[in-house]
């Protein structure tokens, strides 16, 4: 067998790259379904024993094989069997430092549909009375939760440079004895399970659509980047959830500024 081909070909595989709108990841698995159909065919025999055609009707295969896996599995629909919550305007609140205007730390575009989230070093926090860190967060009201699975659906997009900040949150009751369910946090351009796990490398300076399904019952939480499972977890019960997303101000790695921007965000639920 041609020692050239192989290599070449797994390395064709693993060198697509989909839109930032509908990702498809190829994992190692995958990659080699796709390099055995490929080799089990056999128009790859003749293509590593014959001439400039042969080897173009090889690249031919692969091209089709991999398009053909890819649009398999960007076809994957993470809401179905959910019903999709409606959302007003008026259930996303704003909760950005006190002494500044809100205008200053938040933004809504209402011909893109992306909202811009912006806090400084030195902040203050969202009022008065709490001792928490400074944040500009959307809190989604009118929709807490204590049972089902609910599931949060948006895309979002981290500039370079933001880092020690949470970009999405489920939280829990007021005087829970946890605080939230959930945290994803960008610590120097990696997406991450509260400091913990990674979710996500390279996550600056595109957009990402995030998928979060809350499994209340079972207490699990699963997390997708563009349709791709990147975190299942259990999680510890509470008697309320909310989904919040925006920056929050972290206690360590924190840049300067930090910034996220959202948009399309929707909130599914599927009832037991």
């Amino acid at each position: 067998m041609d020692r050239i081909a192989v290599p070449w070909i797994s390395a064709a595989i693993a060198s697509i790259r989909p839109s930032s709108e509908q990702s498809v990841v190829l994992g190692r698995s995958t990659q080699n379904e796709v390099l055995s159909s490929i080799m089990a065919a056999s128009s790859f025999h003749r293509a590593l024993n014959g001439g400039e055609a042969a080897r173009t009707e090889l690249v031919l295969l692969v091209l089709s094989l991999v398009l053909a896996l890819a649009s398999s599995v960007s076809a994957i629909d993470l809401t179905a069997g959910f019903i999709q919550v409606e959302l007003a305007e008026g259930n996303f609140v704003v909760q950005s430092p006190y002494d500044v205007p809100e205008n200053q730390r938040y933004s809504y575009d209402n011909v893109t549909g992306v909202r811009t989230f912006l806090v400084y070093a030195g902040d203050k926090p969202f009022n008065t009375v709490t001792g928490t860190k400074p944040r500009t967060e959307v809190r989604l009201t009118c929709h807490d939760y204590s049972s089902g699975v609910w599931q949060l659906e948006g895309y979002g997009y981290v500039p370079a440079g933001t880092s020690g900040a949470s970009v999405m949150q489920i939280h829990n009751e007021d005087g829970g004895a946890h605080a939230t369910t959930l945290m994803l946090w960008v610590y120097n351009g990696t997406l991450r399970y509260y400091d913990r796990q990674v979710v996500e490398d390279g996550i600056y300076d595109r957009w990402f659509r995030l998928n979060v399904v809350h499994d209340v019952g079972a207490s699990t939480v699963a997390v997708y980047v563009d349709g791709a499972p990147r975190l299942a977890v259990n999680v510890r019960p509470s008697a309320l959830h909310y989904f919040k997303f925006g920056v929050y101000m972290g206690h360590h790695d924190v840049s300067p500024l930090v910034e996220s921007r959202w948009r399309n965000i929707t909130v599914y639920t599927k009832p037991y």
